[in-house]
């Protein structure tokens, strides 16, 4: 494709916008570097990339290529055996790593992002050269590690000695009382790379030294001390030797970098191609642009291939709905809609001027160039295009009041250098073709020409005032030819700036005339001055888009009326919605307030299981009454489906019961149940389960009467002490573990074991055990009067 027509259509300013959009400049130059394709398959490519990183970045919206840089003038260098800069290595580092990060995350990706992860796949992973790097130089100070070589570690080690030999014979001499007369101020200083002192001039020679350097009014003079010349000399010389060293170091690394040059050009290469897919999403969003249909090249009309079918249409070639000029202010640019059949080859536009002709010319040349370059585009969704091969254009600036020869000879010219590149697969845009001349002439070499395109089957879109090309292109005689025109408020005297394909434009001279005052017989002579069949004409034309206009105002009432009723089906649907939501809500309410009970009646009843003594067993059988009434309301019976997936799904849970507790394999028993979930005792530790995770078991013989009343049975109450003293350790442990179970269960605060002093064996023991024991909160030896280390006195949780 020709540039010289994409810049007549601005295409460069759209990719400047763009080119705003990318992250570092190897991507920012490919931006502005782009050029539509016409190649079918390519452009499709560019179109699914597009469209695949708006996706992405909907869900990734932090994915960047934060730390890129274009390093590939610094690999060239390097590869020939140039030494890279300290800071240049930790840019090769940093955009390596960010490649490799980039490249994880898109070839991760590949099921839902294949375009992308295609492109990622040509980023070279080269971690050797990215740990030698980080190894051998600090990336916050951009300065060479000791540790990059054993040299450089020795002479740096060498060199912190010689300097503090040097800053120590320097501060003796600066601290001692005899000098101090002699010293300007008590500071060291450099000059020329070395360490000096300032003292005044008149006491030269007081101490001795090399005289390096005076100050500006000459009362004081920086010298380096005699005492200290063979230490400057020693430090100069272990800094030129640090540097070779740190030089080495840098050379290696560039070599490295220099070795794989090719693999760092690629990658940098497919990171600024991923950059631009990114900004085009990015400016895709931003002005609200959609991926456009791509259709098959041109069909040629059957009536010009003495019907001879190449293959099944797809469609015409232009199909823009509400296009939007992306270069014109979004908020008052007005949408086009141009659509036009397989059979139209050939759209002239016509109407007024600053009607917006021009506008609607550069609005599809760009459009369609901007697809061709991958961009999505600012239209509906349902905007398609063909693929052309060439686009071009002959679209003057604003019209000036007066044209001359020159700007006639000036578009003759440019159109004549394209006019035989015209094939079948072109777009042409022409604007005010053959003005600028004798209007017969020129309206005759305008209809000549366009003769020529409709013969070699281009889609063309003309503007004209020429009335003879409205005729032209309503001829029967020249089929794929249509007219179009922009519309005209004659109230308000300015066009609307909308295209109505099918009809031509209206000249509205006459009501322009009259509205900006001009006296009504001047108006009158003129009008009796056009030939009657003309003004018929004119008023048929008016009289038709008068017709128009109330067709499509029927229409977006319709339209209004519909959206309407969808927003008032959408309303109802959520007022349903809502009312659902609050009966599941107050349901839900209603389900916890039941559970709080429920849960504060188990407290009780576990409270009443720790104090109740025979004589209050008619109490704790009303309460567990209330509390089974209370759990069967809101646990109502599930169907047997939906019950435990269990051999014994006919048994429902009750407090009490013996279960098999799924999450732990192990059995237990039923303490309590508060809404959904039990509290189970497994051995000597307690624990919360879901009725789901329960299988029944068994229940206890007795005290079971009707339906939801289980009666407590509660054990022998243990004694205060339990005595070990002659078991061996596992009898001991085993009589332990019970003991203190029972005092658990019973409710009881503490209890206390009797192991005796001994060896101290039986009491290790005891206490290791008793510290693994999950009901066991302290663990203390007995008072003096409770027998000493004899006795461990054990604490036990609150049940």
């Amino acid at each position: 494709m020709n540039a010289k027509h994409w810049t007549t259509l601005e295409l460069p300013k759209v990719l400047a916008r763009l080119a705003k959009y990318t992250s570092f400049s190897a991507g920012h130059e490919r931006a502005l570097a782009l050029a539509p394709s016409p190649d079918p398959d390519t452009v499709a490519r560019w179109q699914r990339e597009t469209s695949e990183a708006r996706r992405l970045l909907t869900s990734k919206a932090d994915l960047n290529l934060g730390g890129v840089h274009d390093v590939r003038p610094l690999a060239e260098a390097a590869s020939r055996n140039g030494t890279l800069l300290p800071q240049e290595l930790l840019d090769v580092r940093s955009t390596l790593i960010a490649a490799r990060e980039l490249r994880r995350t898109l070839t991760r990706l590949d099921n839902p992002f294949p375009s992308l992860a295609a492109v990622a796949g040509r980023i070279a992973d080269l971690p050797g050269l990215i740990n030698e790097i980080g190894r051998c130089i600090d990336a916050e100070r951009a300065e060479v590690y000791d540790h990059a070589s054993p040299a450089l570690a020795a002479v740096r080690r060498d060199l912190r000695g010689a300097f503090g030999n040097l800053q120590e014979k320097l501060q003796r001499i600066l601290t001692n009382p005899r000098n101090g007369p002699y010293l300007q101020e008590a500071l060291l200083t450099q000059r020329g790379g070395r360490y000096v002192i300032p003292i005044k001039a008149e006491f030269k020679g007081r101490i001795p030294g090399i005289v390096h350097d005076q100050s500006a009014s000459g009362a004081t003079l920086f010298i380096e001390p005699l005492s200290t010349v063979e230490l400057n000399n020693k430090w100069r010389e272990l800094q030129l030797k640090e540097e070779r060293e740190v030089q080495k170091v840098l050379h290696d690394l560039s070599q490295i970098v220099g070795a794989e040059a090719a693999p760092i050009a690629r990658t940098v290469e497919a990171l600024a191609e991923i950059d631009v897919i990114f900004a085009r999403a990015r400016y895709a969003d931003a002005t609200r642009s959609v991926e456009p249909a791509l259709r098959a090249p041109p069909v040629i009309p059957p009536a010009e291939r003495g019907g001879q079918r190449g293959g099944a249409p797809s469609g015409g070639p232009v199909a823009l709905k509400q296009a939007r000029h992306p270069l014109l202010d979004p908020s008052t640019v007005v949408p086009l809609d141009i659509v036009l059949d397989e059979d139209t080859r050939i759209v002239v536009i016509t109407g007024p001027n600053t009607g917006g002709k021009t506008v609607a010319l550069k609005t599809v040349g760009l459009i369609a160039s901007m697809a061709q370059c991958g961009m999505h585009i600012p239209a509906a969704e349902g905007s398609a295009l063909a693929i052309f091969d060439q686009i071009f254009a002959d679209i003057g600036d604003e019209q000036s009041i007066e044209q001359s020869l020159s700007t006639f000879s000036s578009h003759l010219t440019n159109i004549t250098s394209f006019l035989d590149e015209v094939d079948d697969r072109s777009l042409v845009l022409l604007d005010e073709l053959g003005a600028g001349t004798d209007p017969a002439e020129g309206s005759a070499l305008a209809r000549a020409m366009l003769d020529h395109l409709r013969a070699r089957q281009a889609v063309t879109l003309v503007a004209t005032h020429y009335p003879e090309l409205k005729v032209w292109a309503a001829a029967r005689h020249t089929p794929g030819a249509v007219n179009a025109s922009v519309e005209f408020d004659a109230e308000t005297l300015r066009p609307t700036y909308k295209l109505t394909i099918g009809l031509p434009g209206r000249s509205n001279a006459f009501a322009i005339a009259t509205r900006l005052g001009l006296p009504d017989e001047i108006v009158s002579r003129a009008r009796s001055m056009v030939a009657e069949g003309d003004l018929r004409a004119e008023d048929l034309l008016a009289d038709i888009h008068r017709q128009r206009e109330l067709a499509e105002s029927a229409r977006r009432a319709a339209e209004a009326a519909r959206a309407e009723a969808e927003r008032q089906a959408r309303e109802l649907r959520d007022r349903l919605a809502k009312i659902e939501d609050e009966r599941a809500a107050i349901l839900d309410r209603a389900r916890d307030d039941a559970a709080q009970q429920l849960a504060a009646l188990s407290e009780e009843v576990d409270a009443l299981r720790k104090r109740l003594s025979a004589a209050q067993q008619a109490e704790l059988e009303a309460v567990r009454a209330r509390a089974a009434e209370l759990e069967a309301k809101i646990e109502p019976e599930r169907p047997a489906d939906t019950q435990h997936a269990t051999r014994n799904t006919s048994h429902a849970i009750r407090v009490g019961d013996t279960v098999w507790v799924r999450p732990v394999n192990a059995t237990g028993e039923v303490l309590s149940i508060a809404g959904r979930e039990a509290e189970i005792g497994v051995g000597a530790a307690r624990m919360r389960a879901k009725l789901g995770d329960l299988e029944w078991r068994s229940s206890p013989a007795p005290g079971v009467g009707r339906a939801g009343q289980t009666t407590v049975h509660l054990s022998t109450r243990p004694k205060l002490d339990l005595d070990l003293r002659g078991l061996r350790a596992d009898e001991a442990i085993r009589e332990l573990e019970k003991h203190v179970e029972a005092a658990y269960l019973a409710g009881m605060p503490f209890t206390r074991i009797i192991h005796g002093k001994g060896t101290g064996s039986l009491r290790k023991a005891v206490r290791e055990a008793l510290r693994d024991n999950p009901v066991v909160s302290a663990i203390e030896s007995g008072q003096e009067g409770e027998g000493g280390d004899g006795v461990t006195v054990v604490r036990l949780v609150e049940g």
